[in-house]
């Protein structure tokens, strides 16, 4: 399977050399090191420096959205497209220094707290069979990346990207998830995502369903309504017989 996959991006890069790395740095990232960081993973290569590795992440010519349009429709075909479920979420990657592109001290579920970091919007495609992670954006804050344009230029940024919340980040990967023909009737999400009107409407608009988390004092429309009801009194107006409850893994 590892195989069908490289073989499906292959063509993506142009010199030998960066695909062979590739191939191995994928393969470090599959196995059983603990810190993968580039000198760990070219350990695990058998490479005797880094060089390799750096250089892949860092100068090589390779288009990452092209690779990425290569694996969603695999991923989708391994899975298949029976009840597909697309789901959003973030995740941070603590970091030293503040030259990494759109790293700053802001909150990150990795370590629990507010650390020096980077935040990256994920999308996932699920079904039965599994899951993949099949699109990815790096969130870049408004004042501290977007509005200086000197940091930007430091971090090659390129000049088009432009602010964006996380909810239109991942209302940007879900569309075109869709628009590349990925089947999933439903899109579900933490209350990040949630809690955000924009986000909902778009799904709406979209004709996509969707199970979002909310807070409590959200206040949502029931049938048309035109006054809008709290999501706790909403929840707490149904009797005990219309809840289900359902298991998220083992001992969950």
């Amino acid at each position: 399977m590892f195989d069908q996959a490289m073989a499906r991006i292959a063509g993506r890069f142009r010199r030998v050399e960066p695909r062979a790395t590739a191939r191995a740095y994928l393969l470090g990232l599959l196995s059983g090191v603990e810190r993968k960081n580039c000198w760990r993973l070219a350990e695990q290569a058998g490479h005797a420096r880094p060089g390799p590795m750096q250089r892949l992440l860092r100068t090589a010519r390779w288009d990452a959205d092209a690779v990425r349009d290569e694996v969603r429709p695999y991923a989708v075909e391994r899975l298949g497209t029976d009840g597909g479920v697309l789901i959003v979420d973030e995740t941070g990657f603590v970091k030293k220094g503040r030259s990494s592109a759109g790293v700053q001290r802001q909150y990150t579920g990795t370590a629990g707290r507010i650390e020096n970091s980077q935040v990256g919007v994920f999308l996932a495609y699920a079904t039965s069979r599994g899951q993949a992670l099949i699109d990815r954006r790096l969130y870049l804050p408004e004042h501290s990346w977007c509005c200086d344009a000197e940091r930007r230029d430091a971090a090659g940024v390129p000049g088009d990207v432009q602010f964006a919340t996380k909810p239109r980040l991942a209302w940007e990967m879900i569309a075109a998830a869709l628009d590349a023909g990925v089947e999933a009737p439903w899109v579900t999400g933490d209350e990040a995502y949630g809690q955000d009107p924009q986000f909902r409407a778009a799904l709406e608009a979209r004709g996509t369903g969707y199970v979002l988390a909310v807070a409590c004092s959200v206040r949502v429309r029931i049938n048309s309504g035109r006054t809008p009801v709290r999501a706790d009194t909403v929840a707490g107006r149904l009797p005990e017989a219309a809840w289900h409850r359902q298991s998220a893994g083992a001992g969950v």
